[in-house]
């Protein structure tokens, strides 16, 4: 069993996700108004929400308490992810943009949740090991060694910030000038080269 956490006090789903099945305020201990609809940013209230939940879409749940996140960050066997999910007329959830600059930044250099090469390797290596006995590709990402794939992330660690809100969720994450994608710049002096696209799909092999 693993499991993985992203570093937001809020979640993102469907507003028809079992999560929101009747008694999810007491199971929650969280109302109507610490739901966002994606689309627009309103919170809801109960008539507005027995609406979406019939139309269905995304939400944000303002849900999670800090301590809640920090913990789950600080165990040495959860993964960092991003989980990201569609933008809905420009507007989602900030993890999508935000997630690793905001690991590196608030949570290793500011608050000192944990250390910089426990960040990395949750960001990284873990989740490479954790796929790589199914996605054989995966034995050749998150290391830095020779006959691994060349992707790599410069980054700053005393300037890495992430500056996607919730209201501006993709906002590009700032103290990373340099992105290299399969030994090709994709990222240079912290402006994306137009015209390269090294990326590859990664796909499970089936037996």
């Amino acid at each position: 069993m693993t499991t993985e956490v992203y570093p937001y006090t809020a979640a993102s789903t469907g507003i028809g996700a079992a999560i929101f099945d009747p008694g999810w305020r007491e199971q929650l201990g969280a109302d109507f108004g610490d739901i966002e609809w994606v689309e627009t940013g309103e919170r809801l209230t109960a008539e507005t929400f027995a609406m979406r939940r019939q139309e269905g879409g995304v939400i944000i749940a303002h849900i999670i308490p800090e301590e809640t996140v920090e913990t789950a960050l600080a165990d040495p066997a959860v993964i960092v992810a991003s989980d990201g999910v569609p933008f809905v007329n420009g507007r989602a959830h900030p993890r999508g943009a935000g997630t690793f600059a905001r690991v590196l930044g608030r949570y290793v250099r500011e608050r000192g949740t944990l250390t910089l090469m426990e960040a990395l390797g949750k960001m990284t290596l873990m989740p490479a090991r954790r796929l790589e006995a199914w996605v054989p590709q995966m034995r050749t990402k998150g290391r830095i060694r020779v006959g691994a794939d060349a992707d790599l992330t410069m980054f700053d660690p005393e300037t890495v910030i992430d500056r996607a809100t919730f209201a501006a969720p993709a906002q590009p994450s700032v103290g990373i000038p340099n992105v290299v994608v399969a030994g090709t710049v994709v990222v240079r002096d912290g402006a994306v080269v137009d015209g390269v696209f090294p990326g590859q799909p990664i796909r499970r092999t089936l037996d």
